[in-house]
């Protein structure tokens, strides 16, 4: 039997995320496997997207199986539009629907404005918004029920500055999106976003000197890790009053 997990608000009303199922972009690896792994404590079914993690996505399916939760590993490049379009179907198809979607994969390579070229450009803005926007487009499109969206943003989006120029306004943008849909697809879907910060040294930085780094930049001296964005998505997938929200997860940093 699946674990049941609800939230109770000051209305009396109930939302369970138990017994659902979700679709987690980029859900293999680093932060967003911890997300899946969230909303499978939480009893959820889960879609784990990838591109390159194959090994990955599929042991954490095997994992989310072996404690009798539906899980599915699901393989598309965000780049093509078209497969983009095609993933919220596919994870309906695989788990019998999608009342969640965690729009969470992104890129993330460095470049100033007079550094960033055209193929840059459009690779950024195809996997940082474009696909965010189809796959919320196409969840909605196919939705019988209620639902809702996380979207993973950035807390660089509320401080202006000259590094990973297409990054920032990719991210911009879809903390702008979420302020849109949220008004738009009310009461139906709530949509909110998490904007992270120093949470994990990026991929090839050495641990140590992220760890140093963030003592000196970030009002809470430490990273926050994998679980400052587990609560930070727990409460905004389980608070059944809050939609519009982009929530900083940044110990501080965007003050």
């Amino acid at each position: 039997m699946r674990p049941r997990s609800s939230c109770t608000n000051i209305f009396g009303h109930v939302m369970e995320l138990a017994g659902t199922n979700a679709l987690v972009t980029g859900g293999a690896v680093r932060l967003g496997r911890a997300l899946v792994e969230l909303l499978a404590d939480e009893g959820c079914g889960v879609a784990v997207h990838h591109h390159t993690s194959e090994s990955e996505a599929r042991t954490l399916v095997a994992s989310l199986e072996r404690r009798g939760l539906p899980a599915v590993a699901l393989r598309a490049d965000l780049a093509d539009a078209a497969a983009a379009t095609d993933l919220v179907p596919a994870a309906r198809d695989a788990l019998g629907s999608v009342e969640i979607l965690i729009n969470n994969a992104a890129v993330f390579p460095p470049g100033e404005f007079l550094d960033t070229g055209v193929e840059s450009w459009d690779r950024q803005m195809a996997i940082d918004l474009r696909a965010p926007f189809l796959l919320s487009q196409s969840f909605v499109a196919g939705l019988t029920g209620t639902g809702q969206i996380l979207n993973v943003t950035d807390r660089r989006v509320r401080r202006p500055a000259t590094d990973h120029f297409a990054y920032r306004l990719a991210k911009s943008a879809v903390a702008e999106m979420t302020r849109m849909l949220a008004r738009e697809l009310a009461p139906r879907v709530r949509v909110n976003a998490v904007a992270l910060g120093a949470l994990l040294a990026p991929p090839g930085e050495d641990a140590e000197a992220f760890r140093e780094r963030v003592r000196s930049t970030v009002p809470l001296g430490a990273p926050g890790g994998p679980r400052a964005l587990v609560h930070a998505a727990r409460f905004l997938l389980t608070a059944p009053f809050q939609t519009g929200v982009v929530l900083p997860v940044d110990g501080g940093e965007y003050l």
